[in-house]
């Protein structure tokens, strides 16, 4: 007799047929239970059937009958070897229809990892390679046995690298040229960024059958999947190449324009920038600028001529130098020693020992000379101001230089390898060349501003930097589109507004940690953590659309997650990537709240263990699971952003019963307990509030100011 855990009543149909209502045994062969199915609807041959979810292309199989749930709906449907065979057959047809609709079903039945495994057991893929080979089929043929062909790839059963050099001329051809179909250079383009992600030697072959002009022309064209995809190729061929090869793609994407194309028909489109895009710009941007990390990280080399000659030039462009060559060695070397200080070095001596240290070593003299040269004027007012102020109020310019290009270095990430899972770029980025250098030059003009505007001394250095390193983060934080606009809103902030955000933010400390306050919140915290467990629960119904990752690449599936309003199923499935908000009725596979077990987070994740070594922090600060039935079962998550990993594990640690733990949590709680707080000390505005109850009076001496009612009665 079965326990009673491993029974799962469920539904069975088939078309023409009545559907079938029984009671799983989750302990009997599922080849027994096909064949009592079978014998039901007196099907001969049970062994050429089989079982999937309705509505999905997905084999039920010994190692995943465990996620059939009650009241799942499932249809018997051909053997997935019976079904590889058919199709294997209908694709090698002299009719071109049976060809088709043969290759149509194979797009589609290919996701399936079972089908996928009997159809390379009979060489299938080989096959689609002689067709893509030789190709004599329509456009649409075509389209069909590319896409097959990449949904059998991403199983990882068969390797990339046993691809024939002709097969990829074909698919680089297919993208280079200009008459070819929309959809096939969808695939095709798809395709290419798998190989090189691969290895090594099929990235030298695509980098040199792929023309980097047709690459570009895609990213100007109106097709928003088309500037995708090959947005995508172009940045799998920036990661995969060397130093060299990388910057030789550089240079030839600056003399093409590339930035201001993708500025102008991606960035300032009509239509908003999707997920993935946001991703490749992202990545675009870490990579571009991590170009700088070699400088960044070389101390200066005093032994070096044209370094020398770089730190002299700073110092011939601020002040006159015309008489310098008619004085005596000692005075020259004098006179450079006071100007080198009134530049603002530590060691005027020596100054090349002030950028010795790294981050950011070799960039902040790049940075110098690059605002000394682009803006001479501006530079000689920096320098020739700041020197004629007394010798405590000077702006250092060097030490400001040097620190400022450090912090810039921070903000922009410079150095940091791109997430997988980053998608927020700047994109003021792409409005302009020479970011880097163009920031530092109105930052070190706004750093002056700010120092004349707190009276700074040299001990205030410390003070400053702190200041300017808020406005530059403040401003860069509204993703400004242009440089001047950045320009304007970073000046709008200056001293006297940052001083009124950190006074704003020190009253509201001062005025909630009054222990009276303090006891007042504490009575308001249960009634806010309910209204926030409601939030988590509806956010979690609404549900959220994640994406899987593999080895390969980013862009590999799309699965939306809910919960079902009445809390006790969770649902999910497989779904396009224009789908919003799918009915819950859409998504195939569901969870019974009373079944999960645990949920896990970062490392601990079982995804995130088998990588274990291959994920970056971002990664693992994305990721968490929820376990169920038994240990061995687990859905795994990497969620879209911070925010979202927030919200699931809180909703998922409120259908648990446990506290809240995330620091999304603690920070809307205490932006509920603010407003609360205010509101109700409204009527005590500028009231001061005591640190504790006023102090009980003595006792009176005696009682005689009391009124006698009783003589009064008399």
């Amino acid at each position: 007799m079965p326990q009673q855990k491993d029974i799962v009543r469920i539904a069975i149909q088939m078309p023409g047929a009545l559907p079938q209502l029984i009671q799983l045994d989750q302990k009997k062969p599922l080849s027994a239970v096909i064949k009592e199915v079978c014998d039901g609807w007196n099907l001969p041959g049970p062994e050429n059937y089989a079982l999937q979810y309705d509505g999905v292309q997905m084999y039920i199989t010994e190692s995943n009958r465990l996620d059939i749930k009650n009241g799942c709906i499932l249809r018997l449907t051909k053997a997935p070897g019976r079904c590889a065979d058919d199709l294997h057959k209908g694709i090698q047809s002299s009719d071109g229809g049976v060809r088709c609709d043969s290759l149509k079903e194979l797009a589609s039945v290919s996701r399936d990892v079972t089908f996928a495994q009997e159809f390379i057991n009979l060489d299938g893929h080989n096959l689609l390679v002689k067709i893509v080979e030789d190709s004599r089929e329509s456009n649409q043929i075509m389209t069909h046995t590319l896409t097959s062909f990449t949904e059998l790839m991403d199983h990882g059963i068969v390797s990339w690298e046993n691809l024939s050099a002709v097969f990829i001329k074909k698919i680089a051809g297919f993208v280079n040229s200009s008459s070819t179909d929309v959809s096939m250079q969808q695939v095709s383009l798809d395709i290419l960024e798998n190989m090189v992600l691969s290895s090594r030697q099929l990235f030298l072959q695509v980098k040199q059958e792929v023309t980097m002009e047709r690459l570009v022309a895609h990213l100007q064209v109106a097709n928003q999947q088309i500037q995708t995809k090959a947005m995508a190729l172009l940045m799998a061929l920036l990661q995969a190449a060397e130093d060299a090869d990388r910057q030789e793609m550089f240079t030839f994407l600056n003399k093409k324009n590339v930035r201001q194309y993708i500025y102008k028909d991606i960035i300032l489109s009509s239509s908003p920038v999707q997920d993935e895009m946001a991703h490749h710009l992202y990545v675009l941007q870490s990579v571009t600028l991590n170009h700088l990390e070699t400088r960044m990280r070389t101390p200066l080399d005093c032994y070096c001529q044209e370094q020398r000659d770089a730190l002299h030039g700073l110092r011939q462009a601020a002040f006159e130098t015309d008489s310098e060559n008619s004085l005596s060695h000692e005075r020259r070397r004098s006179l450079c020693a006071k100007e080198f200080k009134k530049l603002g070095f530590s060691n005027n001596s020596n100054p090349g020992q002030d950028l010795v240290r790294t981050p950011p070593g070799l960039l902040a003299l790049d940075t110098m000379f690059y605002f000394a040269t682009r803006y001479p004027d501006a530079y000689s007012r920096f320098v020739l101001e700041n020197s004629s102020r007394e010798d405590k109020h000077e702006c250092p310019f060097a030490r400001s230089s040097i620190q400022l290009t450090l912090i810039l270095c921070e903000i922009l990430r410079i150095g940091d390898p791109p997430s997988e899972t980053g998608s927020s770029f700047h994109p003021i980025f792409f409005s302009q060349d020479r970011l880097l250098e163009e920031l530092f030059c109105v930052c070190i003009q706004l750093l002056n501003k700010t120092w004349k505007e707190m009276r700074a001394t040299q001990e205030d250095f410390d003070k400053v930097m702190q200041v300017v390193k808020e406005q530059i983060t403040r401003t860069l934080a509204s993703k400004p589109t242009s440089l001047e606009l950045f320009k304007n809103k970073v000046n709008a902030l200056n001293y006297s507004e940052i001083l009124k955000l950190r006074q704003t933010e020190r009253l509201h400390q001062e005025e909630t940690l009054a222990p009276p306050v303090l006891e007042l919140k504490e009575r308001l915290k249960p009634e806010l953590l309910e209204l926030i467990r409601q939030q988590r629960l509806n956010r979690l119904c609404q549900g959220t659309m994640f994406r899987k990752l593999s080895s390969r690449r980013r862009q590999d599936k799309l699965w939306y997650c809910r919960l079902s309003p009445n809390h006790k199923m969770l649902h999910y499935g497989d779904v396009e990537e224009d789908a919003e908000n799918p009915a819950i009725e859409t998504l195939q596979d569901k969870i019974p709240v009373a079944d999960i077990k645990g949920l896990l987070t970062g490392k601990d994740c079982p995804h995130m263990k088998e990588n274990k070594g291959k994920q970056t922090k971002e990664v693992l600060d994305l990721a968490f699971s929820i376990t169920y039935d038994v240990e061995e079962c687990s859905l795994n998550f990497i969620a879209p952003s911070r925010t979202d990993f927030c919200l699931w594990t809180d909703g998922l640690s409120v259908l648990l019963g446990r506290d809240m733990s995330s620091e999304s949590m603690r920070s809307e709680l205490e932006i509920l307990l603010s407003m609360e707080i205010k509101l109700r000390l409204l009527d005590l505005e500028n009231v001061p509030i005591p640190d504790s109850a006023p102090a009980v009076p003595k006792p009176p001496s005696n009682y005689h100011f009391c009124y006698d009612f009783s003589q009064t009665e008399q």
